[in-house]
């Protein structure tokens, strides 16, 4: 996994209300809510700011989102072999269904369906196990029976027989495609992963000594190898599927390349024009290199008011993290929201110079990082339904030791959230005591905000490598190290004096909000996402869980936390008693972890990811589930997307754009399936 990482999705612990609470809304009665099913909730976010933008840059950001929603394809296939086989029958079936709608079996299939567009694909998007529909075979069966032939997505000379003989096992064994990302120990974690990174029959080994036989040692600037390709064998030969014009995912590339294209006659400054024609060339050759010049014109760009994301970035998908998954971002600038952030990014130097991380393992001089506060303006591929709170890239090590990196809060996203969550209970339900409810009521949102600023800006940035360490030898482990890295370095530093020097947090008090949510989401509260039986796999959950755990641990003499049995509700809850001392342990971890990053120790990554990081207190799962359920809250949020509608002059330049926000969770995911799919079913 890359050692810098885009995505924080932290989980949002003050969480999205249930249905009874979803007419809670604000004065303007903007509605956040959507709708609620499964494990999951869909909430709407508003475009602040948006009027405050001149024409030409509601162009741009317009031309931006087309590209961002031609990709979507692409995700649903990566993601495995068959999505778009299974999510074209399924949306067939919804649109011509003619039969009784008012079954369980309909009722069950709805809320299927809906769980394959929440997690672009049949695997769950977070805990990356298959989910199984509720409906039967039989109806599934008469379904798509019941459908034109021109409808059902048979391959070439296929009889529907033939085709429901292929995709039933898919959608209804538990033992086919088991999970997306395997990340067990001991197991080929190529071979046992369901994604569509990796042709049939390539193992670990194969890809391990794949890429291995590419990298140079002594090359002070590599790219990164593989990360746009699909890797097969062909008569035996290891070989590599380019996602590229004329390439894999040549038909959605094209559409993204159009509109990119579209968006340069817009751009507001020669850099940002730059970094659009860098990005296109990249498309079109699918050049690594090309791809380093992209990144490097991009984190360089910091004067733009628009900025995006496009393109094969992020590599959690794959367990050996080499492969990256399509995903898309377009933003603009929230300019009051970005003045914290820049003082967090003028300072970084002082950040780094007072880690309590070995020396050997600092950076001796920081560059280049930016950082602001945006507003999202639409989310695609792997940033959709669900999406980052925050962004740091790029990933590459030499380009941000050399180049910097830019990193970003999203404040229309984390200001949704809140609004959504008006009533939901969890506070009351999970938090211990009227002194930490008062602090998390009074100091929450600032310090959550504050925690994803240094998480993102300053987390990722800090620390270095040592000469010949290999950026990928943590192996299955880099991506939860890089998170842990990225969240200890803030949590150390939310407590600090130079957060009031700065003004960042304004009570010597508030750190202890983000220290208590922080406590009791690894410790508990995030085991609602976790399916019964089941281990920690997400890399997210699994930081979180390792820090909680090693600090409960190594505290455990002194009683700096504890797990406390309330006997007369026969409750959990966490318990902070010292939260000097649990700083004193977040430092002693933090330096460990930089240790295991800088120096590549695999073993010692591997030790205490899987001694801290992925167990389950099966009594404790059940207890905090019971809890979640009985307040109708579920532990996932997505978005749908506002809706863009371009105003064109006579020669067919855009002259305004308008947005609106009406559009229901099915309604957009039918249109996008209309509208943005041009792969073919399959792409073996």
């Amino acid at each position: 996994m890359k050692s810098h990482l885009f995505i924080f999705m932290a989980l949002i612990i003050v969480s999205c209300a249930p249905n009874k609470s979803t007419n809670t809304q604000p004065e303007d009665n903007f509605r956040y809510n959507v709708e609620q099913f499964a494990d999951a909730g869909v909430l709407r976010f508003r475009v602040n700011g948006w009027d405050s933008l001149d024409v030409r840059r509601k162009a741009l950001v317009y031309c931006l989102n087309e590209a961002a929603l031609w990709g979507r394809d692409i995700l649903f296939d990566q993601n495995n072999r068959y999505n778009l086989a299974v999510r074209r029958t399924l949306e067939a079936i919804y649109s011509g269904y003619q039969g009784d709608t008012a079954t369980v079996d309909y009722k069950e299939f709805i809320i299927y369906l809906k769980r394959v567009w929440f997690s672009n694909g049949i695997h769950h998007h977070y805990g990356q196990e298959k989910f199984l529909p509720a409906f039967s075979k039989e109806f599934f069966v008469d379904a798509v029976r019941s459908l034109n032939i021109k409808q059902v997505p048979v391959r070439e000379n296929q009889s529907v027989d033939d085709f429901l003989a292929e995709i039933i096992p898919v959608i209804f064994d538990p033992q086919v495609y088991t999970k997306k990302v395997e990340q067990g120990s001991g197991v080929d974690v190529i071979s046992s992963s369901a994604n569509n990174y990796y042709g049939q029959g390539v193992t670990q080994s194969d890809v391990e000594r794949f890429y291995d036989a590419k990298k140079d040692p002594h090359n002070t600037q590599p790219v990164a190898y593989g990360l746009n390709s699909r890797l097969v064998k062909q008569n035996g030969v290891l070989t590599e599927q380019v996602y590229r014009l004329g390439g894999l995912y040549s038909s959605s590339i094209e559409k993204i390349i159009y509109w990119l294209q579209e968006a340069g006659k817009y751009t507001e400054n020669e850099e940002q024009s730059r970094v659009i024609e860098l990005l296109v060339d990249h498309y079109r050759t699918g050049s690594l290199e090309t791809y380093d010049d992209y990144a490097i014109a991009w984190v360089q760009d910091t004067e733009s008011m628009v900025d995006f994301v496009n393109g094969f970035t992020e590599s959690y998908g794959d367990a050996l993290g080499i492969k990256a998954s399509w995903e898309a971002l377009v933003n603009f600038k929230d300019l009051d929201a970005t003045a914290k952030t820049k003082i967090i990014s003028e300072n970084a130097q002082w950040f780094e110079d007072n880690s309590p991380v070995a020396r050997q393992f600092r950076k001796e001089k920081v560059k280049g990082v930016s950082a602001k506060a945006i507003t999202a303006a639409i989310i695609g591929g792997d940033c959709y339904p669900t999406t980052p709170i925050g962004i740091n890239l790029p990933n590459s090590n030499w380009i941000r030791k050399e180049y910097g990196s830019k990193s970003v809060t999203i404040t229309n996203i984390t200001d949704a959230y809140d609004k959504a969550a008006l009533g939901s209970g969890f506070i009351d339900e999970f938090v211990s005591g009227d002194y930490e409810k008062g602090l998390i009521k009074k100091y929450s949102s600032q310090t959550d905000n504050l925690h994803t600023d240094l998480h993102e800006c300053l987390g990722h940035g800090s620390g270095k490598l040592l000469p010949g360490v290999d950026p990928d030898a943590l192996k299955v482990y880099g991506s939860t190290i890089e998170e842990a890295r990225a969240d200890l370095f803030g949590l150390y530093y939310i407590p600090d004096a130079k957060m009031l020097e700065l003004g960042l947090l304004d009570d010597a008090e508030a750190y202890k909000a983000e220290y208590y949510k922080y406590m009791m989401n690894g410790l508990m509260t995030q085991l609602a996402r976790i399916e019964p039986g089941k281990q920690i796999e997400e890399s997210h959950m699994r930081n979180r869980a390792m820090i909680a755990h090693w600090v409960l641990e190594k505290g455990a003499a002194e009683k700096v936390v504890e797990l406390k049995k309330d006997p007369e509700h026969d409750k959990t809850f966490v318990k902070i008693n010292d939260y000097e001392k649990m700083r004193a342990l977040i430092g002693q971890l933090l330096a460990e972890i930089q240790r295991i990053k800088s120096e590549g120790d695999f073993k010692a990554a591997q030790e205490i990811v899987e001694t801290y990081a992925v167990e389950v207190d099966r009594a404790l799962h059940l207890e905090v589930k019971t809890r979640y359920d009985a307040l109708g809250i579920v532990p996932y949020k997505g978005f749908v997307n506002p809706v863009y509608e371009a105003v064109r002059g006579e020669q067919g330049e855009i002259i305004d754009v308008k947005v609106s926000y009406d559009e229901g969770y099915a309604e957009q995911m039918m249109r996008y399936a209309q509208d943005y799919s041009p792969l073919p079913t399959y792409n073996d």
